[in-house]
């Protein structure tokens, strides 16, 4: 068995990437991602998905990014608890914010928010690199190695406050935050490459799922999607 692990990581595969046991699930979640995106159409503008999105959404091992008590749960089209008081977002809504944010092959993609690592492994079926950061270290550094352990070797995360970006890194070619200010931090619009995407959550009770497209002048334009419901963006004190 030591053996065929060791072969498994030469290859560049995971166990998970693997393993059959959750195909038919993840194959039944993608249709039931399709059905939603045709149903609710008119509220959020976003009829289908591309085939590279769904093929991610395919391939990424969701219940390798969630508790072991949740694993039986994992293809299913809804939120999941991760603890620490946060939560792995319904698959469809995934899907909705990747198709969104445009991501091209050559991305360099900022997420604000790693928590479980699921949407960051998502991402980085589709870019060429993913710069992730979480507030909670406990939370950031299971994700850390679940996205290790899964073979998603072009992401990289840090412990940190998402409000501030990643001046590092930037400028990006898109950034999405998976949980929701009360208002869109400029340090994010600052961080944005001309002619990039900021697909984010905005509200307290009431939030709103906006695309911020950043023209090629710098100037911004704020599209809202559809009604949403994240947990609130956690600032350091």
């Amino acid at each position: 068995m030591r053996a065929l692990i060791s072969a498994i990581a030469l290859l560049g595969l995971s166990v998970s990437a693997l393993s059959s046991e959750f195909v038919d699930a993840r194959r039944q979640m993608v249709e039931e991602i399709k059905t939603m995106a045709a149903t609710v159409a008119r509220e959020t503008g976003v009829a289908q998905f591309s085939p590279e999105v769904l093929a991610a959404m395919e391939t990424v091992p969701r219940h390798a990014f969630v508790p072991a008590d949740q694993r039986d749960a994992a293809y299913r089209n809804r939120p999941l608890p991760v603890g620490h008081g946060q939560t792995i977002s319904q698959p469809f809504i995934v899907a909705m914010m990747t198709e969104l944010l445009r991501v091209r092959p050559s991305d360099r993609i900022l997420e604000v928010g790693t928590g479980s690592g699921y949407q960051a492994a998502v991402l980085a079926k589709l870019a060429r690199d993913v710069y992730s950061i979480e507030i909670v270290r406990a939370l950031g550094e299971t994700a850390a190695a679940a996205l290790k352990r899964e073979g998603f070797d072009n992401v990289t995360t840090k412990i940190g406050d998402g409000y501030q970006g990643w001046p590092e890194y930037a400028p990006f070619d898109g950034i999405m935050v998976t949980a929701a200010p009360d208002h869109i931090p400029p340090e994010l619009i600052d961080q944005l490459k001309p002619g990039g995407r900021l697909v984010i959550p905005v509200g307290d009770l009431v939030q709103d799922l906006m695309v911020v497209e950043k023209k090629r002048d710098g100037t911004t334009t704020s599209t809202a999607v559809v009604p949403v419901r994240f947990v609130p963006l956690t600032r350091e004190k």
